[in-house]
């Protein structure tokens, strides 16, 4: 009941302000023209007095004259009706009926389509609800009111860190694995989780930052599904697709029939299988190899598996895994303008805007090189 009083008075509040102008407009505007009638009668008066005492000439007198009947004359018209800017009644009927008819249209729909006796609930209330009622929404509003008054329970963390990756809410679900491990210490499943979010938020990307979580989960528990799945994923971004597939492989061995990860693996070893032969060039195992040989043989090898996989790239550009290489071994070199000119051309080569380069656009990002416009 009271939603609809408070409604009426809102809307009758809002009617008058646009109806009051609207019916007041043709009084105001007569009154305005006699007021402007009587001045200029009392200019008349006194262009006479002035010219009898003689302090303007008859010539002079007789212009004024003329301009004061003239204004007259326009003043007499507007104040009968010629102004356009006064509505007659009709109009003003008109507009009112259409400021009125919004209200009682919208009223109509409201009381058919909406819900004016849902009672209002409060946050403290929904908060306060069954979970088994509860939206996602609400449950996850209840976790961070709750851990916005006990931070330290690490317990809360754990439950909503894996809720905001289902919601995309990456960055979210990154702090709060960070606050676990923090509270709580390192554990697979808080280290693989977040493994799981920065590569999430980089687009699927497994940045140097997840790797190493990754690898913190498998030292923790060398079995962990997840943190296999995504190092095999890291190789294979950088162009280690042999890699890559043994690890999926390993990974397969292993898991349960029912495992959710076997249907993600196989899908991986299914792409890896259709990707072109990986191309000539340096990797991750050959440039630590480098690293015995003296200064100048090392550079002169790297140099030359660098500019062949270049050379390479520029005839046969369409190969994704071969210019993320390419990326990384600049960068690997402290190469960084020579990487950033292998990613514009990558991105070009792979075409803009496409998937391709979207995802080697990220892994460059993810090594170091800044965000592209």
């Amino acid at each position: 009941m009271w939603f609809w009083v408070v409604a009426a008075l809102l809307t009758l509040g809002a009617s008058l302000a646009i109806l009051f102008p609207m019916l007041r407009a043709e009084r105001r505007a007569a009154d305005a023209d006699a007021y402007d009638i009587e001045v200029y009668r009392d200019q008349l008066s006194e262009l006479d007095r002035d010219t009898g005492r003689g302090l303007i000439r008859p010539v002079e007198a007789e212009e004024a004259r003329a301009e004061i009947a003239r204004r007259i004359l326009r003043a007499g018209k507007a104040e009968k009706g010629d102004k356009p800017i006064v509505r007659g009644r009709s109009g003003r009927l008109l507009a009112s009926a259409a400021v009125l008819a919004v209200p009682l249209v919208s009223w109509s729909f409201y009381g058919v389509l909406g819900s004016p006796d849902l009672p209002s609930e409060p946050l403290a209330a929904r908060l306060a609800k069954n979970p088994a009622n509860s939206t996602i929404d609400e449950l996850v509003a209840r976790a961070e009111h709750h851990l916005a008054e006990v931070p330290s329970d690490f317990r809360g963390w754990d439950v909503l860190a894996p809720i905001y990756v289902r919601m995309s809410r990456f960055a979210d679900a990154a702090n709060a694995y960070r606050t676990a491990i923090r509270l709580d210490g390192s554990s697979a499943t808080r280290e693989a989780g977040l493994g799981e979010a920065l590569a999430a938020e980089q687009g699927g990307m497994v940045s140097a930052e997840a790797e190493a979580s990754f690898e913190k989960a498998l030292t923790l528990d060398p079995g962990n599904a997840k943190a296999r799945f995504f190092l095999a994923t890291a190789q294979a971004q950088e162009g280690k697709t042999g890699e890559a597939a043994r690890g999926w492989n390993a990974m397969l061995a292993d898991l349960p029939q029912n495992s959710p990860w076997r249907a993600a693996a196989e899908q991986a070893l299914a792409a890896v299988d259709k990707q072109p032969a990986a191309m000539p060039g340096p990797t991750q195992d050959q440039m630590t190899a480098a690293a015995s040989m003296s200064a100048g043989d090392r550079d002169a090898m790297i140099e030359t598996m660098v500019s062949r996989l270049d050379d390479e790239l520029r005839k046969k550009p369409d190969n994704p895994d071969g210019w993320r290489r390419l990326v990384r071994s600049y960068m690997v070199l402290g190469k960084k303008a020579e990487a950033e000119d292998a990613r514009k051309r990558g991105m070009a080569a792979l075409g803009a805007g496409s998937d391709a380069a979207k995802e080697l656009d990220k892994f460059a990002i993810s090594l170091g090189l800044t965000r592209t416009e």
